[in-house]
């Protein structure tokens, strides 16, 4: 089996996700998926990435696993240079400001996401930083 480009990947996902009215089929089939947007943080070109998220309320957290590589993804480095995003849940798009959650709070809302989504406690236990969770605040228009 060949390996695929992981922006071919995400790309497809991004276009059935799109399609389908938020929803994707396979192994993201039963999960909460939202695409997000950022401003590349030394490009300055929007970036979509498929994300699972957390809901909490009106309240949604993103989680910059990367699957439990030893550094953030990128789109967490553009959201920090660039917090004003867009965000796609369903067929509803929004804009949002990205704020980093911190301490016993970070660590709460990650343990509800592992308890609920069993891949995100074994991402935690292969890094050994501490991954960051993110809150995206709706901006009013």
């Amino acid at each position: 089996m060949t390996q695929q480009n992981p922006n071919d990947w995400n790309r497809q996902i991004i276009e059935e996700f799109r399609a389908n009215g938020g929803k994707v089929g396979g192994m993201f089939a039963n999960s909460n998926m939202l695409l997000l947007t950022t401003t590349g943080a030394k490009s300055g070109q929007r970036r979509v990435n498929p994300l699972g998220y957390l809901a909490e309320g009106d309240r949604l957290f993103i989680f910059a696993t990367k699957r439990g590589a030893p550094t953030n993804p990128d789109w967490y480095h553009n959201l920090l240079a660039h917090p004003d995003v867009t965000v796609e849940v369903g067929t509803e798009t929004f804009a949002a400001t990205a704020t980093v959650v911190q301490g016993e709070e970070r660590d709460r809302i990650y343990a509800k996401q592992a308890a609920l989504v069993p891949m995100f406690a074994d991402y935690q236990t292969k890094t050994d930083r501490v991954i960051p969770v993110v809150e995206l605040r709706r901006r009013a228009n």
